[in-house]
């Protein structure tokens, strides 16, 4: 008698028919290959995008003071990115490094959060969040250890509950214990795919506050910390909270302060990043890397970056949407030539409007 012939097992051959199963968009959601998986992993071959941002939700809890969401909350469009717009990234995120899932919002509040992060992963892309901290439970970071995310940021703006007064409705304790939890639980799991870091807002009027972030982050487990500041200026008061590359001694003040931190992070053999607007800089670069990222917010409009495309209702001339994900393939938004021309001219030093006050043009 001849060998018997092997049958594909029931099971397998179920999942590869799910996998290729088209979705509502009639995409079929097929993960890296083995060879895919050797070139990126082995030899190196670097995927066309860096970074594809998405805005899971515009909705959030908080009311800080420096945020659009607070000072436009009488046009404030609060919406959740559904689960087939969602897929309608898929082609691009197969090519992408990185997907972070956040913009103008608290992520966790997209009741399909952990789905839209497993499909993300399932395309072979590192998955990253920021969060405000307020919703973090036992079982939610249990899924976020599941999920497979690599990283986890948390957003502060000060380094106890008086130096983080701007962040109105965001009690400074509760997110300091969502950090605990979500460090207890990943040590508990062995997730040791997962790292903890704190996203800082550096506002002028609180700059020595940062020099407690270090102990502050050594007391909570925290791996890493990166400095930002205040790029979008929802309204002409806020200016003066910001740092501009005119601002000569407002930098040179807080470049002595962060490098005092760096210094005191290293010794703790923390992660400290942080970048300053430099008025010498060339200006045809951008720290939003728009010439390897973009930006996708929860109504599936793509635009250069979180600032160009905030969800209020009131015109905005800054705004710049290239296209729409629910209506046209990404990659050809993309491959567009009003983006790619938007995308030259930066790297032209002739930039469009919107980038040219934006002191993340201005960053070595």
């Amino acid at each position: 008698m001849g060998a018997k012939k092997m049958q594909p097992c029931p099971n397998l051959r179920i999942a590869e028919m799910e996998e290729n199963k088209p979705t509502a968009a009639g995409i079929k959601l097929r993960g890296p290959g083995i060879w895919e998986t050797v070139k990126e992993t082995f030899l190196g071959v670097r995927r066309p995008f860096d970074c594809l941002q998405v805005e899971v939700t515009s909705r959030c809890p908080g009311r800080c003071t420096y945020c659009p969401h607070t000072i436009l909350r009488e046009e404030w469009l609060s919406r959740d990115m559904d689960k087939d717009t969602f897929e309608r990234l898929w082609p691009l995120m197969r090519q992408t490094v990185r997907v972070h899932l956040q913009g103008w919002g608290e992520p966790l509040l997209n009741p399909f959060f952990f789905d839209l992060a497993k499909l993300a992963r399932k395309a072979g892309a590192l998955v990253s969040t920021t969060t405000c901290g307020l919703l973090m439970t036992p079982q939610t970071a249990r899924q976020i250890v599941a999920s497979g995310m690599d990283i986890v940021a948390f957003s502060l703006a000060g380094t106890d509950s008086a130096s983080s007064a701007s962040r109105q409705g965001m009690d400074f304790e509760k997110v300091c214990e969502s950090i605990r939890m979500l460090q207890a639980i990943r040590r508990k799991l062995t997730g040791v795919h997962l790292e903890i870091h704190i996203a800082y807002l550096l506002l002028a009027s609180n700059i020595d506050a940062v020099r407690r972030l270090p102990e502050l982050m050594n007391r909570l487990g925290v791996h890493a910390a990166v400095i930002s500041t205040l790029d979008y200026i929802p309204e002409p008061q806020l200016a003066a909270e910001a740092f501009l590359p005119a601002d000569a001694a407002k930098l040179a003040r807080s470049a002595a302060v962060l490098r005092e931190t760096a210094e005191l992070a290293r010794k703790l053999d923390l992660g400290f990043h942080y970048e300053l607007p430099d008025k010498a800089a060339p200006g045809n670069t951008c720290r939003e890397n728009i010439q390897r990222s973009l930006f996708v917010s929860a109504d599936g409009a793509v635009s250069p970056c979180v600032y160009a495309n905030v969800p209020a209702s009131r015109p905005d001339p800054n705004r710049r949407v290239f296209g729409n994900i629910r209506h046209r393939d990404p990659l050809k938004i993309w491959e567009s030539e009003a983006f790619r021309s938007f995308r030259d001219g930066l790297a032209r030093g002739a930039p469009a409007p919107p980038c040219r006050p934006c002191p993340k043009r201005m960053m070595r």
